[in-house]
């Protein structure tokens, strides 16, 4: 006889119990929704009658409104009257909140509180947005010249040449000398020092100069490198978005293409995009007196620069920059222990940590400012032209005395709440290499996606359905326990993603119509050993049995390369096909689970204790 022990039909049970359970959220859908949130992080406790005020006002009806952590979420039923609202409330609450579209789930309260959520949908089905950014090569070349800059005063100096300045012009390094000889030894030692930088001799023997540039060859190499380290960046930050499944992709030399699906409000991911902001940590030179005869006068120290603090008042800053923002590996906003202040906690890499510790160790109690940069690029239309206007912000963010040494983890303060919270994702996804501009944004609409839905649904539910007769008419009473086993495939199946919150896109729904027509496979190969089994004479429930034992290793075999080449696409895939990988991949293991384990316990819990002498297959 075959029969199964309790605990196996008990475990079958219990796995389509919760994957109906969490596959039933995508049932209900999505509402439009306008979420509301403060400025400042904090949210009036009164904000949810006056917002309710403004909508009535305005002859909007919400379908329901909630607190979400510390955002307000209203609901509506349908997209205009989401639209209108956002108009009214963006308008009359002004700059102090932050009102932005958003989807909902509109899952009963029981069902979210059990963590079921619908799937998420990629930018074609979805909706969303495409950004076509560009990136400024030529501030990348300048910035690595300007990094050579530092490189060539600290090498001059260790070898006692002495030199009247080293500046960059117009994307030319520029080194002053006294006389002709002294410029010649400088020539010889940088020439062999800087292999990627060609040197030029110019201003005569009363004005000796050296200028340098990079060469094709190394200014090429830089440009790849901005392009595919701002392609990483941007990676991490839309990551610290939030939005699942993006892409973020290089499209030729100088551009790259971000794609975000379910972002309907952009203004957020626009400038978390483009923005360019880093730190620097210098010394502080001389007193509040210097600062201000220095600011009044126009005549700076040699060894020093002008600054302002972001209250208004100048600050001299040594030129020798301690640390960069490429060497901070981790940072997070918080809140300062004694004072309640926002801070942003920092982690230095060895290199950073070893080169903090060697300056604060020689100048405790000495003043250290921490500098905020950022580059901005803006394009503004000037007699019909498109001109683009380069923006460098640096501002002193705060000045602390060196109370003891630091290394690897210490933190900032002087922020306020947003920008802390900015600038630690900003840091902890990486600052970008040079500044990029958005040169093209669309918007694809919901109508295409919903034509999108409901071609693919059609599709699923047209293959299922083909599937379902034919297996019912072939295989008779078996192939209706394949039927009942391909429908407990497709729950399992959104379930899983569900609980992952995957993103689910048209080659995901491609991997589930593939799953459809594989999960049934299994089954025919059982069936057909099964009859194969009956017609050797066997009895009914040795070919059951044998059926069942005999076909598992074919099965197992199949599914397993499937599930290799799945794995394979996962791995070296990225954005849609990784989606198609993920579903294909879950697809095939819950198919083996129903097709082998649902379909044996229907047929044990039904045929397995009976004395037959045929079988309805």
């Amino acid at each position: 006889m075959n029969r199964y022990p309790t605990w196996k039909y008990l475990l079958i049970v219990l796995v389509v119990a919760a994957g109906a359970l969490y596959a039933l959220p995508n049932l209900y859908g999505q509402d439009p929704a306008v979420q509301v949130s403060a400025r400042d992080g904090e949210l009036p406790a009164d904000v949810d009658q006056r917002v309710r005020s403004l909508l009535e006002g305005s002859g909007v009806d919400p379908v329901g409104m909630r607190r979400q952590e510390e955002t307000l979420l209203v609901r509506f039923d349908e997209g205009s009257s989401q639209r209108r609202a956002r108009s009214v409330l963006a308008d009359a609450l002004g700059d102090d909140y932050l009102v932005a579209l958003n989807l909902a789930p509109a899952a009963p309260a029981w069902l979210r509180s059990l963590g079921a959520q619908p799937l998420n949908l990629g930018l074609d089905l979805r909706g969303g947005v495409h950004f076509l950014l560009e990136v400024d090569m030529a501030a990348a070349i300048e910035a690595a010249l300007e990094q050579k800059v530092g490189d060539i005063r600290r090498v001059l100096r260790e070898e006692g040449i002495r030199y009247r300045g080293v500046t960059l012009d117009g994307g030319v390094i520029r080194i002053r000398f006294a006389d002709a000889e002294t410029r010649e030894r400088a020539l010889d030692l940088l020439e062999r020092e800087y292999r990627d930088l060609q040197f030029d001799e110019s201003g005569g023997a009363e004005r000796p100069l050296l200028t340098a540039g990079l060469t094709e060859a190394a200014a090429e190499e830089e440009r790849e490198a901005a392009l595919e380290q701002n392609v990483t960046t941007l990676r991490n930050r839309v990551d610290e978005l939030g939005i699942a499944e993006p892409v973020v992709t290089r499209q030729g030399q100088e551009r790259i293409v971000v794609q975000l699906p379910g972002v309907q409000d952009t203004t957020r991911a626009k400038e978390i995009l483009g923005a360019t902001a880093t730190l620097e940590f210098r010394l502080v030179h001389g007193t509040e007196a210097d600062w201000v005869e220095a600011a009044r006068s126009g005549d700076t120290p040699f060894d020093a620069a002008l600054y302002r603090h972001r209250d208004g008042r100048p600050v001299l800053l040594k030129r020798e920059v301690i640390v960069t923002g490429d060497q901070i590996v981790d940072a997070a906003s918080s809140f300062d222990n004694q004072t309640g202040s926002p801070v942003v906690v920092i982690n230095l890499n060895n290199a950073g940590a070893n080169r903090m510790q060697d300056v604060t160790a020689e100048h405790v109690g000495d003043p250290m400012a921490v500098v905020f940069i950022e580059n901005r690029v803006e394009t503004r239309m000037v007699d019909g032209e498109a001109v683009k206007e380069r923006t460098r912000v640096e501002e002193v963010v705060n000045i602390a005395t060196i109370r003891d040494v630091l290394s690897h983890r210490f933190q900032i303060e002087g922020l306020t709440l947003d920008e802390a919270r900015d600038l630690s994702l900003l840091l902890r996804a990486g600052s970008l290499t040079a500044p990029v501009e958005i040169i093209e944004e669309r918007t694809i609409g919901p109508s295409l996606g919903s034509d999108n839905i409901r071609q693919g649904v059609l599709s699923v539910v047209i293959g299922l359905a083909l599937v379902l007769v034919f297996m019912a008419v072939y295989y008779r009473a078996f192939g209706l326990f394949a039927d009942i086993a391909l429908l407990a495939n497709l729950v399992i199946v959104i379930a899983v993603l569900s609980a992952l919150q995957a993103t689910l896109t048209l080659p995901g729904i491609a991997g589930i119509v593939l799953t459809v027509g594989m999960a049934v496979d299994a089954n025919v190969l059982i069936f057909e050993r099964v009859r194969e089994e009956l017609r050797a004479g066997n009895s009914v429930q040795a070919s059951i049995h044998a059926g069942y034992d005999k076909a598992v290793g074919t099965i197992a075999d199949a599914n397993v390369t499937t599930l290799i080449a799945a794995v394979v696409l996962f791995t070296l895939g990225t954005g849609p096909i990784k989606g198609f990988a993920i579903t294909l991949s879950i697809g095939i293991l819950a198919s083996m689970f129903t097709a082998i384990m649902g379909t044996r316990a229907l047929a044990n819990a039904i045929y397995g204790g009976r004395r037959l002498q045929q079988l309805p297959i």
